[in-house]
């Protein structure tokens, strides 16, 4: 993995500009809340990677991460968007956590060069694993047990988002 970390903050990019290109490809079938919440985490991605990593940093997106996730689920209760907002919204909200753990840690995010994460050590990154593996599954559960809400090619779409921020998420968490 040594050889991943160094591209891992490009690699979160990646996923997450391909999740906000699908979210907004759907176009009607993804409400403004989830819009949002896909540019929010793709700008945020972007930022990461070309950030530095200071602490003052992952303050700063942890914090615009959880206002989007806590916008990305307003006023969708019952609709057929419900779940991939709410699913938006988890994924954000453990794309913050993992912000705020590494300004806690004071070290950078996916440092480059070094060669190393900062460890995964404490409570906050006990619930970052347990986040993104909650992601990974609710992700694995809805696309192959549940009966899809969309069809064609919305329904494609949909499924591309929720795989690529699975995926941004899981090279986040690894990444670190």
């Amino acid at each position: 993995m040594e050889h991943l970390l160094p591209a891992a903050p490009w690699l979160m990019a990646a996923a997450a500009i391909v999740s906000a290109a699908a979210c907004v490809a759907a176009w009607r079938a993804v409400p403004w809340q989830g819009k949002q919440s896909a540019l929010v985490m793709a700008v945020a991605m972007l930022l990461v990677a070309v950030s530095d990593g200071a602490p003052g940093t992952g303050l700063i997106l942890g914090a615009a991460l959880l206002v989007s996730a806590m916008i990305g689920t307003m006023g969708v209760r019952g609709t057929p968007a419900a779940a991939t907002c709410c699913h938006r919204a988890l994924v954000s909200l453990v794309m913050a956590l993992c912000a705020f753990e590494t300004a806690s840690t004071g070290e950078a995010v996916a440092s480059t060069g070094h060669g190393h994460g900062h460890g995964m050590s404490g409570l906050l990154s006990v619930v970052v694993v347990v986040g993104v593996i909650g992601v990974v599954l609710w992700t694995v559960v809805a696309e192959w047990f549940l009966e899809p809400v969309h069809h064609g090619r919305t329904a494609r779409l949909l499924t591309t988002e929720a795989w690529a921020m699975a995926a941004g998420l899981a090279v986040m968490c690894l990444g670190f």
